[in-house]
Formats: structure tokens, sequence, C-alpha cells
């Protein structure tokens, strides 16, 4: 039985949530993902992250993107140590600070990669949202854990640490309405379908993929959830290191709602610029009406935390 808060989508005569109305609208705008390089010195990161924001913000960007973990080395070693208390804010949360701080100095959207986050006991990983004005807009904790083991090539598992996040996220902000996913959250198409029926135009997935998941996945899943959802997906990731013991796999990406590459990088720390234009997702769902021809009558998602 369906909960109270629980709402069919893609069915035959059931509620969407599709907004049509910026379909056809002209709205282009630059955004940048600043691939960065981390060290183990998080008042390093930071300083290096602000520098990247404003310069990206001076170039014209009006959205900019981090990547996850950015503030610390990626290892369960590290996330309790560089971990911030985000809803105490201030020198409690110095990451956050910096962020809000640039935000408004710079009048730009800012997708804050994620960081380790403490709370009531326990530690996520966070991404935070904030608005031109500095506003924190949300906060999106990641919900996939990355728990993965590939025999004598990769193994991980961010649950001895982490705890997975219980919220969706999606938030209406300067540059259109934006969902949130962090890494291994790419993986669930479910949590992409459903960003897409709240009506979201884009899809920010901070990530690290590494060096075995990366060649084989990290295109592969942005072109797919941006194809198969029509609508622009941008993966983050961090520079590679290779002498750090997690090496990520870089190649930032922007994929347009056709599941074309539009702008995409190296491994090495960068700067990537894209031009957005959300006419470009009314125009492909008319090429593919892939919202009309759902069968309803044979299988449908279920938004389980939907409020009416």
């Amino acid at each position: 039985m369906l909960g109270k808060n629980t709402t069919v989508v893609g069915g035959y005569g059931e509620k969407r949530f599709f907004h049509q109305w910026w379909w056809m609208e002209k709205k282009t705008f630059k955004v940048a993902l600043c691939q960065l390089a981390v060290t183990s010195d998080k008042a390093e990161n930071i300083a290096h992250a602000r520098e990247k924001i404003e310069s990206a913000a001076d170039e014209g960007a009006k959205l900019i993107v981090l990547p996850e973990i950015w503030n610390s080395p990626y290892s369960n070693d590290s996330f309790p140590v560089y971990a911030e208390d985000i809803s105490a804010g201030g020198e409690a949360s110095p990451s956050s600070k910096m962020l809000s701080e640039v935000a408004k100095k710079k009048s730009v959207t800012i997708i804050g990669g994620s960081i380790p986050e403490r709370s009531m006991g326990s530690l996520y990983n966070t991404c935070c949202i904030f608005g031109s004005d500095g506003e924190l807009k949300a906060k999106h904790r990641k919900l996939h854990l990355f728990d993965i083991d590939i025999p004598g090539k990769m193994t991980f598992k961010e649950s001895e640490t982490l705890t997975a996040g219980q919220n969706v996220t999606v938030v209406d902000t300067d540059v259109g309405r934006i969902a949130v996913g962090i890494c291994y959250d790419i993986r669930f198409q479910e949590l992409a379908m459903l960003y897409a029926a709240r009506g979201a135009q884009l899809i920010c997935y901070p990530g690290a993929f590494n060096l075995t998941t990366g060649p084989l996945h990290w295109e592969l899943l942005t072109r797919a959830r941006a194809a198969d959802n029509q609508l622009y997906v941008m993966t983050c990731s961090p520079a590679r290191d290779t002498n750090s013991s997690y090496k990520a796999w870089g190649h930032s990406t922007v994929a347009d709602p056709f599941g074309e590459i539009i702008a995409t990088t190296g491994h090495e720390e960068a700067v990537l610029f894209a031009e957005i234009d959300y006419s470009v997702i009314g125009e492909k769902r008319t090429f593919i009406p892939l919202e009309k021809q759902r069968r309803g009558d044979l299988y449908c998602l279920v938004d389980v935390t939907r409020q009416e």
C-alpha cells in the first residue's frame, strides 16, 4: 500500500509534475565546473576553491559547481577529521562559510560539491547549494553510499564512516530548477527519473569515480541520465592526484538533453565552461516525445516522499 505522501508518476491519467512553461523559454547562461586539485591542508583547499570560483564568476559563469569532497582527502580516515557542522555555520563550517560569502559577493549560484558533514553524532557526504544572495537554499546528503568490492581492483566502503541521506533534492534558483545527486547516486536511474518528474531542468552530480569505474562508466552514466530524462546533466570531479590513496578519474563533463557531450576535460585541474540553453529541453522532447509514449498501464514511478 502506498503511504500518504506517495505520488504515482508516469501513468495514464495521473498527476504530472513537469513544468511546461520553461520548455520553450530561451534562457541561456554560462556554467563552470571547477575540477579542483585537493590537498591534505583544509585551509589551502578552501582558499584555492574560493580563487577558482571567483575567477569563474569573473569569466561570466552564473552557475558554478565544485567536486565531491573538495576540502578533504577522499578516505574513511579523513572524513571524521575534516567534517564540519554546516548547521552551526561560521567557524564551525569554514567551507560552507566561504561558499556563502563568495556566492553573495559574485552574485552566483553555487552547487558546493560535497564535504564531510557532522550532524547529531553522524557523518554525511553533503552538498550545499547557495543562492546568489549567499543564502543556503538546500543541502543534499548522499543517498547511496559507495560500497563496492571489485576483487583485485577497487574496494571501498563509505558506510564504515558515513550515514546515507534521507531526502531527495530539487531546488529553484536564479538559473532554473536544479536537482542534486552525489557520485554513486548517478547509478540509480529512479532518482533521476523522479527529478525529471519534479520539473528539474538540470541535474548536478559532484562525483569522484576512480580509475576502475571511471573509464567504464563516468561518461556512460552522464550521457544516459541526460538522454533518458531529456535534461542537462553535469558531473564534476576532483583533479587526479597520482600520489593519493584514492585516485579520481577526473573528466568533468556536461551532457545536453540528447545525451551529447557539450563540454569535457581531462584528469588534471581545470575549470570547464559550457553554455546552457533550456529551450533545448523542449526541442528534444518534441523530437522524441517519451513522456507521451510511456506505458502507464504497465509501469510507473512512485515518488514516495513528495508532499502534496
